[in-house]
């Protein structure tokens, strides 16, 4: 399947977990709610006054989170969940791929990984090929308020991603799916493996990262 297809494929078990287990069930995103994460998905794709605060800090992020709140507070659950599994407005198809792809896998994620039950998905191949691609071309931006840091991002089985030119050294080791949540901030839910300077370390489990 190419980005577009797995996009659409993630969404829909996205969806179909946030049925499952109801609007008031947690997710790994501090203070939300599935409820919270499925008026989050409507706000991004249906809301452009709002999409400023999803990268802004501040007056933007505001804005945005009181949208949401608001819509996961009042708005009806079951039909929430149906918007999304409808995918993005039509004027935003062409770009289902690019845009949705890395956001529905995280999200997923940060669904279907809450309480101790939880174990990495198999049988995603395509998925995480794809998922590689993305880091090697995201992975600086999302490490770039790392301080001092020469990392380098490793998949199991060789491939490797350079992220630093100059600092302390650290390898992170670990499948696509879990390297992506990793850098999306998920560090205490994910199966990585990291080695190096012992500083270097500890800045990549507790330094800022992520869009």
């Amino acid at each position: 399947m190419n980005a577009r297809e797995w996009a659409q494929s993630e969404r829909h078990a996205l969806c179909d977990l946030m049925d499952e287990l109801g609007a008031d069930a947690p997710t790994l995103c501090e203070g939300w709610t599935v409820a919270h994460m499925a008026a989050h998905l409507v706000v991004r794709e249906r809301r452009p006054d709002t999409g400023p605060g999803l990268v802004m800090s501040g007056a933007p992020a505001r804005h945005t989170a009181r949208v949401t709140n608001r819509l996961a507070e009042c708005g009806d659950f079951t039909q929430m969940v149906h918007r999304v599994r409808r995918g993005p407005p039509l004027f935003l198809r062409f770009a289902d791929g690019a845009m949705n792809l890395v956001e529905f896998v995280v999200h997923h994620e940060d669904v279907r990984r809450t309480g101790d039950g939880w174990s990495p998905r198999t049988g995603i191949e395509g998925l995480e090929a794809l998922l590689w691609e993305r880091l090697g071309k995201g992975a600086k931006v999302m490490c770039r308020r790392l301080v001092d840091i020469d990392l380098t991002i490793a998949r199991r089985g060789g491939e490797t991603i350079r992220v630093g030119k100059s600092g302390r050294p650290a390898t992170l080791t670990g499948e696509p799916v879990e390297l992506v949540n990793f850098l999306f901030g998920r560090r205490d839910r994910v199966e990585v493996e990291m080695v190096g300077d012992e500083g270097a370390c500890r800045e990549l489990r507790t330094g800022r990262l992520g869009i």
